[in-house]
C-alpha cells in the first residue's frame, strides 16, 4: 500500500511538472509569436557594433582551429533549424493549447509550420464554443458535433472554425443587428441605431490612392463625428503622395476582429465602398481660410489643399446613414440587399408619384446642428414639370410663417495632425426623402458653400443682405435662399426647393411624366 502511495505520488508529481514545462514553452513561444508582428527595427549603430564584434571573435577561432570552427558552426545550424521541427505535431499542437487566441493568431505568422498547426480546426473550436456558450445556449448542430469529437470538428473545412470565433467575437450575428436596422426614427426616416450598430460591430473606413506608377498608399482614418443622418470622416495623416500624381481614390470600410495582439495585424473584412477617379473635372467650392482651401471630387469626398502648394493637408468624407452599415461589412457578412427599390406599380392614379413625398433636411458641421426641420406631404403638378426635374417646394417665399432660422453662423471646422482650422461659409447638407410608401428615395451628404447674392436679385420685406446655397448631382439639386438680419449676425431660410431628376422618378414608381 505504502508502494502504491509513493508511484501515485510521484506519477501526480511527473505531470505536474510536465504541465509546467509545457506552459514554460509555451510562454515563449508567445513571446516569439509577438516578436514576429513588430514592425519595429533595432537601433542600426548598436546593431552594427554587436555584429562587428562576433564577426571579430569568429574570426579568430576560425583561424586559430579552422576544423573544430566548422564542426561547431555546421552542429549549431542543424540544431537551431531542427529544434521544433523534430517535435511530433501532437506535441507542438499541446504547446500551442495553452496559448490565447490572440497569440495563436499571431504565431501562425512566424513560419509555415505554425502557420499550418495553428489554423488547424481542432485549435479554435474551443475558442468558439467558450464565446458561443457565453451568450446562448448550444445548438443541435453544436451538440452534433460535440458527439461525434474531434472527428467532427475537423470535418469542417480549414479555418472555418477559426472564420466563424471571429464573427463571433466581433458581433457579427446578422440577424441581430438586421433586426435593429427594421427600427425606424419616424422623424428621419432611418434606422435609428446606425451609429450604435457601426460603433458596436468596430467598424471604420481606410483610404488608398493610387498613382501613376500602381503604387498604392492606404491611410487609417484619424476621427470621426456622427450626426442624425450621416458620418463624417477625417484623414489628417501628415505625408500624403502629391496630387498632381495620383490617379484614383478607393474607399472601403474595415471590420476588425477585437483580438489581444497589435492593431494593424489584426484580422478583419474590407469592403470597397466607392472608387473616384482624380485625373478629371471636378467642382472646387470656392471656399477658404489663410492655410487651406477645399475640392470636391464627388461621392461625398471632400479634399483640402495647402495654399502655398498643391500637397493634401486633409480628406473629408461624408457617409449618409442609408445602407451605410451594410455597404461597410463585406458581402461575406453582410446580406446582399437590392441598393435600388422600385415602388409598386399604380395604373389608377393618373400623378403616381408627384405627391405623398416627406423630407428632412439638416445643415451643420463637425461640432453643432446649424439648421434642422421635417416636410411632409410634398408634391408637384404635372404641369410644373420642367427642364427634366420635378420642384418640391419646401419653403415659400410667398409664405412667411414656414421661414426657419439658422443657429448661428455658417463655418466649418477642420484639424491635420499638426494644424487645425475653420473655413466660413461653409457647412455639410444632409437630406433624406421618401416616398409615399416611407421608403429612402433620395438621400445626400456633401459639402455647400454660402454665397452672396446681388441685392437687385431678391427682394424680400425686411432688410438685409441676400445669401444663397446650392447643391446638385445627377439625382436631383437643392436651393436654399437665406436672409441676414441687418444689425444680427442671424440668417432665416426664405425659400428652399428641392428638384428631383424626372428620370429617378419615372424609373423608381414607373411612369413616363
Amino acid at each position: 500500500m505504502v508502494t502504491l502511495t509513493a508511484r501515485c505520488r510521484k506519477s501526480e508529481t511527473e505531470r505536474i511538472t510536465n504541465r509546467e514545462a509545457l506552459k514554460h514553452v509555451s510562454e515563449k513561444i508567445q513571446i516569439m509569436s509577438w516578436q514576429s508582428v513588430k514592425t519595429q527595427k533595432p537601433d542600426a549603430e548598436k546593431h552594427s557594433t554587436i555584429k562587428s564584434k562576433s564577426l571579430s571573435r569568429e574570426t579568430k577561432r576560425a583561424v586559430q582551429n579552422p576544423s573544430l570552427h566548422r564542426m561547431t558552426s555546421k552542429r549549431t545550424i542543424k540544431t537551431c533549424k531542427n529544434s521544433l521541427e523534430r517535435m511530433p505535431p501532437e506535441i507542438i499542437l499541446r504547446i500551442l493549447s495553452y496559448l490565447d487566441s490572440g497569440s495563436l493568431f499571431c504565431i501562425s505568422f512566424v513560419n509555415k509550420l505554425f502557420h499550418e498547426l495553428s489554423n488547424s480546426n481542432s485549435m479554435w473550436y474551443p475558442f468558439y464554443m467558450r464565446e458561443h456558450t457565453k451568450k446562448k445556449k448550444a445548438n443541435q448542430e453544436d451538440h452534433m458535433i460535440r458527439d461525434l469529437g474531434l472527428l467532427g470538428v475537423q470535418e469542417r473545412p480549414k479555418g472555418y472554425w477559426r472564420n466563424t470565433f471571429f464573427k463571433e467575437i466581433a458581433g457579427l450575428n446578422v440577424n441581430k443587428w438586421i433586426k435593429k436596422l427594421q427600427r425606424i426614427d419616424p422623424y428621419s426616416g432611418l434606422p435609428r441605431h446606425t451609429e450604435e450598430i457601426l460603433r458596436s460591430l468596430c467598424i471604420t473606413w481606410e483610404i488608398t490612392v493610387t498613382d501613376g506608377r500602381g503604387r498604392r498608399s492606404t491611410f487609417e482614418q484619424s476621427h470621426a463625428s456622427f450626426s442624425s443622418m450621416a458620418v463624417f470622416v477625417f484623414w489628417g495623416a501628415v505625408s500624403w503622395p502629391p496630387f498632381n500624381q495620383l490617379t484614383s481614390l478607393e474607399l472601403r470600410g474595415v471590420s476588425r476582429v477585437p483580438l489581444d495582439c497589435p492593431a494593424p495585424c489584426r484580422p478583419g473584412w474590407k469592403s470597397v465602398m466607392s472608387k473616384i477617379k482624380l485625373q478629371g473635372e471636378h467642382s472646387e467650392l470656392g471656399v477658404a481660410d489663410k492655410i487651406v482651401k477645399m475640392l470636391y471630387i464627388g461621392q461625398g469626398v471632400t479634399l483640402g489643399f495647402w495654399q502655398d502648394q498643391c500637397g493634401i493637408a486633409f480628406v473629408i468624407v461624408n457617409l449618409h446613414f442609408h445602407k451605410l452599415v451594410e455597404r461597410s461589412l463585406h458581402t461575406s457578412i453582410s446580406p446582399c440587399t437590392a441598393t435600388g427599390v422600385s415602388a409598386l406599380f399604380d395604373d389608377v392614379d393618373p400623378e403616381y408619384g408627384l405627391h405623398g413625398y416627406t423630407a428632412y433636411i439638416e445643415l451643420h458641421n463637425t461640432a453643432r446642428v446649424i439648421m434642422s426641420d421635417r416636410f411632409s406631404q410634398l408634391f408637384c403638378r404635372r404641369d410644373q414639370i420642367s427642364d427634366g426635374y420635378l420642384p418640391l417646394e419646401l419653403i415659400s417665399e410667398n409664405n412667411r410663417s414656414l421661414n426657419t432660422h439658422l443657429v448661428g453662423g455658417i463655418s466649418l471646422p477642420w484639424r491635420t495632425e499638426a494644424l487645425h482650422g475653420t473655413i466660413k461659409d461653409c457647412c455639410m447638407i444632409s437630406l433624406t426623402v421618401w416616398d409615399e410608401a416611407k421608403q429612402p428615395f433620395w438621400c445626400v451628404s456633401a459639402p455647400v458653400v454660402m454665397t452672396k447674392e446681388n441685392q437687385g436679385t431678391v427682394s424680400y420685406d425686411c432688410n438685409g443682405e441676400s445669401f444663397s446655397i446650392l447643391y446638385q448631382d445627377s439625382e436631383g439639386r437643392v436651393e436654399m435662399r437665406l436672409k441676414q438680419m441687418e444689425y444680427k449676425e442671424q440668417y432665416f431660410v426664405v425659400n428652399l426647393v428641392i428638384y428631383i431628376s424626372v428620370a429617378k422618378v419615372n424609373k423608381h414608381f414607373g411612369r413616363d411624366y
